[in-house]
């Protein structure tokens, strides 16, 4: 098969096409056949060497596929969610960057109806990563206030719908009008450009504080999140964009305002946790992509032969949604 191949440390230009044996189908797997991968942050850090898959997972970059079913383990009772022949999209924890992937039966999520192959692959990762940030990690409840940086960011546009879709008010940050536009088109009530304008004051201009903020940015984010968080309100981080020290905590706020700060991964939690939190999210929303209510906001489709330029655009920080690549 063919596999995207990396230098570790490597640019862009570096990724190239190889040449790899089909990845062997194990007990309570799957094989399915790529026709598109999604690109996340994660993969240019892996590739600039600073994020390492988890120990005895594929060293080939990608953490999101959607394809067709082409094969199902002998030696485990047929999943009776899945057959040969079905178009489905999932989380890998590495290898989603070539023709075939083996899945865990349990990561596995039909394609929704009204949705394509190129949509759906921009899906599983921002989407399960918003959800985790939200419902698992936050306990989020309805009508409360929501501070999400980056909204338009893969993570960003799902968190705004998934917000939204329990009645809460969302504030969020981006660099441009246009990315705002996106924003406020999802549901966001509060616009920021944080090039122009200082969320905090922004925050307090409009609301008394925020019940939980979503960071990807952290270094001085952490006070200013600080200073408009309500009272037993959380800050969840999900990236540090901004680099991974956080100098001169304000001790005295968070003691005041009885703050919780936590961070969240999702590549390295356990498949038990993977399937259980694909199970919830299958649940409570797959279904509102077929009628319309979610979205799957797809920025650029790829050719292979592109995606050197799909992995400057991440580093830049100039996209709006999801990049796929297609075979």
């Amino acid at each position: 098969m063919k596999f995207i191949q990396h230098i570790k440390g490597g640019d862009p230009s570096s990724l190239s096409v190889a040449e790899a044996a089909i990845p062997v189908l194990v007990e309570n797997h799957v094989l399915v056949k790529v026709a598109y991968f999604g690109i996340n942050r994660a993969d240019t850090l892996q590739r600039q060497g600073k994020y390492p898959p988890p120990l005895n997972e594929s060293e080939i970059l990608g953490l999101e596929v959607s394809g067709e079913v082409i094969a199902i383990h002998d030696s485990q009772a047929k999943p009776v969610h899945l057959k040969v022949g079905d178009e489905v999209f999932g989380l890998v924890a590495g290898g989603g960057y070539a023709e075939y992937a083996v899945i865990n039966t349990e990561h596995v999520m039909m394609v929704p109806k009204n949705i394509n192959l190129g949509q759906a692959a921009g899906i599983a990762e921002c989407f399960l990563t918003a959800y985790q940030a939200l419902f698992v990690e936050s306990h989020l409840q309805c009508k409360q206030k929501v501070l999400i940086h980056a909204g338009a960011s893969g993570v960003g546009i799902a968190a705004i719908q998934l917000a939204k879709s329990h009645d809460c008010l969302i504030a969020t940050t981006a660099s441009s009008a246009t990315k705002l536009d996106l924003c406020q088109h999802l549901g966001a009530d509060i616009l920021i450009n944080y090039t122009q304008q200082d969320f905090v004051a922004e925050i307090k201009n409009n609301w008394d504080g925020c019940d939980l903020v979503i960071d990807f940015v952290a270094g001085d984010y952490l006070n200013r999140n600080l200073k408009l968080l309500n009272i037993d309100g959380t800050i969840l981080y999900l990236a540090m964009l901004s680099g991974r020290y956080a100098d001169n905590l304000d001790i005295a706020l968070l003691l005041g305002k009885r703050a919780s700060i936590k961070g969240s991964t999702l590549r390295n939690r356990s498949d038990v946790y993977k399937a259980e939190l694909i199970k919830k999210f299958t649940d409570a929303c797959l279904a509102d992509f077929a009628n319309g209510q979610l979205v799957s906001i797809i920025d650029t489709e790829y050719s292979v032969a592109k995606l050197a330029d799909a992995h400057q655009r991440i580093e830049n920080n100039d996209t709006q949604g999801k990049l796929v690549v297609g075979w």
